[in-house]
């Protein structure tokens, strides 16, 4: 790496020239900023270093929006330093050792260094203040992010071979993968993360402890494991990971309505069960994701989301039918409840919670579609019940054909252009998004002669109904219908 005038690390093989190379365009970008923070450092008598996912990053050939550091010095030391340095500077978590700044466009985080200290009478480590890099680096996660640069004179700084670790593509642990795990649980999440995030192979030692461990992964806060969730299925690979925590037991404690479709064959008895059905799916509906100015830019949580959770309803529902047929009858609704109780569990908001448990309540409503025409009525409450997920409809219920049969998959393929055909063709003559009634609440009791009421609400209805019936109706005849309904009511 250029700039760097020595290279620490315990092992002697030798360093993987295409990372380097790699990595010292993306440092160029910042090094500027770091060497400078690296003086202001120095001239005070303390050491500082870039550490973690930006060092890593940068062999991967990405720059980091925030820039983290590790120093010597102390939260009120590091506080008085940033304050001089930055045009703004808070506190991250002092007790933690944390300062945040920002000078410009460029925000760093600046943390004491640390290292563990156990009490003979607990598991648990006590975190202190450490006087090393080599110490407050043997206590992060894996040993791709216990890499660092020493600054301001760009010193490379490896003693536990993440370098070679990252590419090797394979995720080990500094310290034993037990101890490591018993430290902070939610790093077993963060493997599997990476597996997905960063397309690596967990080491086996790593993977036995992580299975014997799984279940510690319950001590954490859902707050926390969702946060490494969600960035697991927005990696490039989402499937990986997925099937790296079905095998080794996290998802039984995290997600356990997915390792539970590996119970459940598929009706067909053939080339696939529900979970492989699943991760099928997934794979699919991320290829249909849309490019940043699309009506789904990937990655899409709520599709993803969606295509994980739409058969989860299934192991529930499963039923076997005279002849040895298996069905699943209303496996949709029944897993659009399970997924609203799951989500509601690791905390996901409110919003996403309600967009993902919609998409699976509906992920069949289409197949009738091929089997006998619609009317434009159909199509039109087809619309308004996806509302706002109308395009993530579109997407999941494609995704969700994964038959073999190229025959059928190509029948259910032109069923669908159709619909969407005629859901473009409807939309361009009566803007299908918005659908209202032709008269609205205030014309109905004007007509009426009748004040704000649950008639006013069951009139409301009728015409909603006849407007996804019959489409717009001229204000006459309009007026005309509703006083056929009201008369109708008054025998």
């Amino acid at each position: 790496m250029a700039g760097c005038t020595a290279v620490s690390t315990t092992r002697e093989s030798p360093e993987p020239v295409e990372l380097l190379r790699t990595a010292l365009g993306v440092i160029a970008e910042y090094a500027p900023q770091a060497t400078e923070l690296g003086r202001v450092f120095a001239d005070a008598g303390f050491e500082l270093a870039l550490v973690g996912g930006p060092v890593r990053d940068a062999f991967l050939g990405k720059a980091s929006v925030d820039l983290d550091f590790a120093t010597s010095a102390r939260p009120e030391e590091t506080e008085r330093l940033l304050a001089a340095w930055g045009d703004a500077h808070w506190d991250m978590g002092r007790e933690f050792g944390t300062i945040g700044a920002r000078r410009g466009d460029v925000i760093v985080e600046v943390t004491t260094y640390r290292t563990e200290a156990y009490d003979s009478s607990s598991r648990k480590p006590e975190v202190v203040y450490g006087d090393s890099l080599d110490g407050d680096l043997s206590r992060r996660d894996f040993t791709v992010n216990a890499m660092a640069l020493r600054l301001p004179d760009l010193v490379f700084v490896d003693p536990f071979g993440g370098l070679n670790d990252l590419a090797d593509r394979i995720l080990r642990t500094p310290a034993s993968p037990e101890q490591s795990f018993d430290d902070d649980p939610l790093r077993m999440m963060r493997a599997v993360r990476f597996a997905a995030q960063l397309g690596v192979d967990v080491e086996p030692g790593v993977l036995a402890a992580m299975t014997a461990m799984a279940g510690r992964i319950e001590i954490v806060s859902a707050e926390r494991v969702q946060a490494e969730l969600v960035k697991l299925l927005m990696a490039p690979a989402p499937r990986r990971g997925l099937e790296l925590m079905v095998y080794a037991g996290l998802a039984e404690h995290v997600l356990p309505e997915l390792p539970n479709l590996q119970l459940t064959i598929d009706e067909h008895h053939r080339h696939k069960d529900v979970y492989e059905h699943t991760l099928t799916v997934l794979d699919q509906a991320i290829d249909l994701e849309t490019s940043p100015d699309g009506p789904v830019p990937g990655p899409d949580l709520v599709l993803r989301l969606a295509a994980i959770m739409h058969d989860i309803g299934k192991p529930d529902t499963r039923r076997m039918e005279p002849g040895g047929g298996v069905s699943f009858h209303h496996h949709e609704i029944v897993g659009a409840k399970m997924t609203t109780k799951r989500m509601k569990a690791l905390r996901f908001d409110k919003a996403t919670t309600q967009a993902v448990s919609k998409l699976v309540a509906l992920h069949l409503r289409f197949h009738g579609y091929g089997d006998a025409a619609w009317t434009d009525s159909a199509v039109r409450r087809y619309v308004a019940d996806a509302g706002d997920q109308l395009e993530r409809l579109h997407r999941l219920t494609r995704a969700d054909c994964t038959t073999r049969n190229k025959r059928k998959a190509a029948r259910l393929s032109h069923a669908y252009d159709d619909l969407e055909n005629r859901i473009a063709a409807l939309a361009e003559e009566e803007e299908l998004n918005a659908i209202r009634p032709d008269l609205d609440g205030n014309a109905i009791m004007e007509i009426l002669g009748i004040g704000p009421g649950r008639q006013v609400g069951a009139a409301y209805k009728h015409m909603l109904a006849l407007r996804m019936e019959r489409g717009p109706l001229p204000e006459d005849e309009a007026r005309r219908e509703l006083l056929s309904w009201w008369e109708s009511q008054q025998g």
